[in-house]
């Protein structure tokens, strides 16, 4: 195993910058996700730590080495990719163990270390087949089997669930969550999907056009995120937000007066909250609006309004019913929300929070 450096670390092309000085220090068996939407630099900047792709600045240190210089397969690394990429002509026993071979692994090795990869993915009864007879989770766990294999000091995923169904999908990430228990190898992961994010890292790092945003555990990003775009990223839905202005403690846009906000600056300001944490008036509340749509959840119910030009939802008990265009009421108390700039989009604190 093995710790991970990245000191100011670049990537340009003509102009264009894909990651722009981005240093982060990863701990000996971490699990580290880099979170972003499509172009923020996530995969780059894996690719960079591979070897896969040079650097235009920085250093990258993988253990005591810098690496800049050296050739991927001297990195001791091993990567799973988005697509399987898996030998049709071979077995799944001679797919995994196909690394070994290549790096010239005394031959008397091979067999237990084969199975025993093959045990921790549960392909034990498929070793025989070749990749076409198995399904997409099955070709993905036998690409996770040739990366264990190879017992490198480093794991690199780049969205290796994205190919597959929802409840693959589901299945799979606890198999990864486990055997990273297991095998406690230092993991860097690449994704957009934030639920994944949420549940398999140590740490996030939420990056935006090239630029890191936020690092944090899981919790420290939902519950505290440094910025406008990290809110609206991260949660399932996303934290609602809302643009208004604050006068002498008191929170106003269309449709909404949120008060109890002393201390908070007079201005412009956007309010965000989370769905999960308001809820529907009994009479009042700080949002009153008629209703935009009622979407079943199955374990709840999600009403959404409208205020401004922004939508917020709300979740609900699975059993309450509303009609579309039906008033509303909706709870907001001031200790649920998170305040932000108008302008930047970084986070206000509120001085009566905790």
């Amino acid at each position: 195993m093995a710790t991970i450096s990245l000191k100011n670390v670049s990537k340009k092309w003509a102009g264009f910058t894909g990651v722009d000085a981005l240093s982060l220090d990863i701990a000996d068996g971490e699990f580290l996700v880099l979170l972003g939407p499509s172009g923020c630099g996530k995969t780059t900047t894996m690719r960079m730590i591979a070897g896969l792709e040079t650097i235009s600045d920085g250093e990258i240190w993988i253990g005591d080495r810098v690496v800049n210089t050296l050739e991927p397969k001297d990195r001791d690394i091993a990567m799973v990719f988005q697509s399987y990429g898996l030998y049709p002509t071979m077995s799944v026993y001679e797919n995994i163990r196909f690394p070994l071979r290549v790096r010239k692994v005394p031959r008397e090795t091979h067999h237990e270390r084969v199975m025993r990869a093959a045990a921790m993915v549960e392909l034990g009864d498929f070793l025989e087949r070749r990749p076409a007879a198995l399904s997409g989770g099955q070709r993905q766990r036998v690409a996770l089997a040739r990366a264990i294999v190879r017992q490198p000091t480093v794991f690199l995923m780049d969205e290796p669930l994205s190919n597959l169904d929802a409840k693959l999908r589901v299945s799979t990430r606890a198999q990864i969550k486990n055997l990273h228990h297991e095998l406690k190898t230092t993991t860097i992961y690449v994704t957009h999907d934030q639920i994944e994010a949420m549940t398999l890292a140590d740490r996030v790092v939420v990056m935006n056009r090239g630029i890191v945003q936020q690092v944090g555990t899981p919790m420290q990003i939902y519950d505290r995120p440094a910025n406008t775009f990290v809110a609206g990223f991260i949660g399932s839905p996303a934290m609602n937000l809302i643009e208004g202005d604050i006068r002498s403690g008191v929170f106003t846009a269309t449709n909404m007066r949120v008060e109890g906000l002393a201390g908070m600056p007079d201005g412009p300001v956007t309010l965000g909250f989370r769905a999960e944490d308001a809820g529907v008036a009994d009479r009042g509340g700080q949002i009153s609006a008629p209703v935009y749509s009622m979407e079943l959840l199955g374990d709840a119910s999600m009403v959404t309004v409208q205020c401004g030009k922004a939508l917020a939802a709300v979740k609900t008990p699975k059993d309450f019913r509303i009609a579309i265009g039906a008033p509303v009421g909706i709870t907001v108390p001031a200790s649920i929300c998170h305040f932000f700039d108008a302008r930047s989009g970084h986070r206000i604190e509120h001085p009566g929070k905790d």
